[in-house]
């Protein structure tokens, strides 16, 4: 009998033990992943509400995190499909690493997720901060990322020209808010299709801010250590170490590119090596050779000064001097205009390259023969070079 007591007076011990030993862990991690932090910061005026998860909870959405649950993994860590309590469908990320940087980044991106608003930004809905690594909890996002429906090999969906620019002009939209409207202005330093996700309804929502960063006004640029994504990186920002709103810019002109040529932002070459797909656009744009490198599925699903319009756009992005490129506001009202069929350059009355390219349709209405480089007379000449800013002349 006074066994059976010690055995039980020994289990009941450590259980309390064990107990008080979880919770004595759980504040630490939260402790350690910033969670003093993050409630001083989330709650601060203007911060949009982020709700504190219990583990408990992620747990039962996912199934104790079943890998049937899993969306996507990466470098950074894994990605799970939940449902709350509520019912809500939500994306839970799970960080691969533990370390200060990695813990950087994830407080990063909460406090600045939670100070953002934008119909075209990810929301972020909470976080966890009671396990070894900390968990974000994402509205889910059902049709993946740009990046993979752009370079979809199988063909099984079409992304049409009219969504391409929707997508474009959404993101557009997004990025000049981080950079003009939001409370302080945000730098992305990871715009990419792969980090453009598509809604039901093949809306675009930009994600991912870890390497994100918020400025004060009165700043220009930040300096720091070269992150970011090959294929997209801006030239200048690689070679100073300095980044700027019109870094951000760079790799959205890569974007650009990528939706009108359907190529990735690496692309192979003959001989067996590699080569930056910006480099390849502008090539064939100085060379007045834009449509060999159009994606021919969408030729015949948009006006030609559509395509002509969306490519200059995307030059002017790409300028090696960052203070050549227009604003993101600049860029986001360009291809509105666009995407309402009143491109910029063929309605603007003092445009050479407007003027060419009506002279040029008025020839084919003539039985004139027409090239595809001929029909860009300006494409990859001082003419067009100029275009972008032109039609901002005539539509800011």
């Amino acid at each position: 009998m006074g066994l059976m007591v010690l055995l039980f007076g020994s289990y009941g011990l450590y259980r309390v033990v064990k107990k008080r030993r979880e919770i004595r862990n759980k504040f630490n991690y939260f402790r350690r992943n910033g969670g003093l932090l993050l409630q001083q910061s989330c709650s601060s005026e203007g911060a949009q509400s982020t709700k504190v998860f219990l583990v408990t909870e992620l747990e039962k959405a996912t199934d104790n995190f079943n890998k049937n649950r899993i969306l996507g993994q990466g470098g950074q860590g894994t990605v799970y499909k939940g449902m709350l309590k509520d019912g809500r469908i939500v994306a839970i990320k799970m960080s691969r690493k533990v370390d200060e940087n990695q813990l950087e980044q994830f407080i990063n991106e909460v406090v600045i997720l939670s100070e953002i608003n934008h119909r075209n930004v990810v929301r972020l809905l909470g976080c966890c901060l009671e396990t070894e690594v900390p968990l974000l909890v994402y509205e889910f996002i059902q049709n993946g990322t740009l990046y993979e429906h752009i370079h979809d090999a199988s063909g099984d969906f079409h992304v049409t020209w009219k969504m391409r620019l929707q997508m474009a002009a959404e993101s557009a939209d997004a990025i000049a808010y981080l950079h003009s409207s939001s409370s302080a202005p945000i730098y992305h330093r990871d715009i990419k299709s792969a980090n453009i996700l598509l809604d039901a309804k093949f809306r675009a929502k930009v994600s991912d801010f870890g390497a994100s960063r918020a400025i004060d006004i009165e700043q220009t640029h930040v300096t720091t250590c070269v992150i970011g994504t090959y294929g997209y990186l801006d030239p200048e920002y690689f070679q100073s170490n300095v980044f700027t709103e019109k870094s951000d810019v760079y790799s959205f002109g890569v974007v650009l590119v990528e939706l009108i040529t359907g190529k990735k932002p690496i692309c192979p070459t003959n001989d067996g090596g590699w080569i930056s797909l910006a480099v390849e656009f502008l090539f064939h744009m100085e060379n007045s050779r834009l449509f060999d490198i159009l994606d021919p599925r969408i030729l015949d699903e948009g006006k030609k000064e559509e395509f002509a319009a969306v490519a200059n756009l995307a030059r002017q992005c790409l300028k090696m001097n960052g203070k050549e490129r227009p604003t993101m506001k600049e860029i986001a009202i360009v291809l509105d205009k666009i995407r309402s069929s009143h491109v910029p350059y063929s309605t603007a009355p003092n445009s050479m390259v407007g003027k060419e390219v009506m002279m040029e349709m008025s020839d084919n209405k003539h039985g004139a023969s027409s090239s595809t480089s001929s029909f860009y007379p300006g494409v990859g000449t001082s003419a067009s070079s100029n275009v972008v800013q032109r039609a901002m002349a005539h539509t800011l």
